[in-house]
């Protein structure tokens, strides 16, 4: 009985060693045609078009607060207030300033309403002399008067000239002067109007804001930013390559995005604006796309994944690159076969030459 139950042992040995003889091998592949995409990864961020840092232009301290994160802005409005008094002061002295020169160069009691009387009466003089100086000569020529008569008409008709002639050189440099004091008092005034309005800070854009940075009551320096804002119906992808595929990228090339917060919806882009300045804290360069078919709802901040896709290929010969050796080789039953390969992806690597459809590789 012992002889009976070793020989049915030896028998399954016999029928296991057979059947895992005959069992296909998981390892064991061979090349297939299909299509084959090459592309570069990217670390996808969403952000704002047109997205940018508020600034103030001067030191104060933060009165009001007109908008909060999420409100909708319109160019030119309104979002912070910064109080300072100097600026006030500056220009209620710029108003005193031109409304003295205003009244320097129009008043009814200015100086040059003083100078034009003082013209007139010189001129009536003059007019007068000159008709007595004329009458006086004509006598003279005549051998009618003595020669002082003749000499003080002549005299004073002189006189009269050169006064009405003083007189209309001092107005004409008067007047010069106080158009001259006017202009300049404008234009301080309309400085300090300016100055004043740096402590109103403005949206550039029709727009959101994204982010407030300051509370009531603090202090507030140009040199750090106050408020984020940018436009609330159109965003831009941010893309970070690695500095060995950044030759690779090309204006107008497509992009596969995957979001996080969109589980596996995959959405269209393409490459608008290269970044030429590498980022060296993280080794890669910026790249921008915009969506083809944006998702209905966005939010800055947004993070992901990205493909972007470099060159595509169909019904090509592949093999799956987990096969391919470092030296470009591949293992066969009957050993290492050097292969020439084109396009790679992720999964995939094309083979150009080197096999067909029918040899066996083996996994390494």
């Amino acid at each position: 009985m012992f002889g009976l139950m070793k020989q049915e042992v030896i028998v399954f040995i016999v029928a296991l060693v057979y059947l895992i003889g005959c069992k296909p091998s998981a390892d064991k592949v061979t090349p297939t045609v299909r299509d084959i995409t090459e592309s570069v990864y990217a670390s996808v961020t969403i952000v704002p078009d047109s997205l940018y840092n508020v600034y103030s232009q001067a030191s104060g301290i933060l009165t009001e607060r007109y908008v909060q994160e999420g409100d909708e802005v319109t160019s030119g409005q309104i979002i912070l207030q910064i109080q300072n008094e100097t600026p006030k002061l500056n220009v209620e002295n710029a108003r005193l300033a031109l409304q003295l020169a205003s009244e320097n160069r129009y008043g009814t009691g200015s100086i040059l309403n003083t100078l034009q009387n003082k013209i007139q009466m010189a001129r009536l003089t003059y007019q007068q002399d000159s008709t007595d100086y004329y009458r006086q000569n004509k006598l003279h020529a005549q051998n009618i008067g003595t020669q002082r008569e003749y000499e003080l008409r002549k005299i004073t008709f002189e006189r009269s000239a050169e006064t009405l002639q003083s007189l209309s050189k001092e107005y004409s440099r008067t007047k010069a002067e106080l158009t001259t004091a006017l202009s300049t008092a404008k234009n301080n005034f309309e400085n300090a109007q300016i100055g004043r309005e740096e402590y109103s800070i403005k949206s550039r854009l029709n727009g959101k804001v994204y982010a407030l940075y300051k509370e009531i009551g603090e202090l507030i320096h140009p040199q750090e930013p106050i408020a984020t804002v940018g436009k609330s119906n159109a965003f831009t992808i941010n893309l970070l390559v690695d500095e060995v595929d950044i030759i690779k990228i090309r204006l107008n090339q497509r992009v596969i995005v995957n979001l996080d917060a969109f589980d596996d919806q995959v959405f269209e882009a393409s490459i608008i604006r290269i970044f030429p300045q590498k980022d060296s804290r993280t080794q890669t360069f910026t790249v921008e796309a915009k969506f083809a078919n944006p998702p209905a709802q966005l939010y800055s901040g947004l993070s992901g994944e990205a493909n972007i896709v470099i060159n595509q290929k169909k019904d090509v010969l592949v093999i799956p690159r987990s096969y391919l050796l470092d030296n470009n080789s591949v293992k066969t039953p009957d050993g290492e076969v050097l292969v020439e390969v084109g396009l790679m992806s992720m999964e995939y690597v094309e083979i150009v030459s080197g096999l067909d459809s029918t040899t066996y590789l083996l996994l390494p």
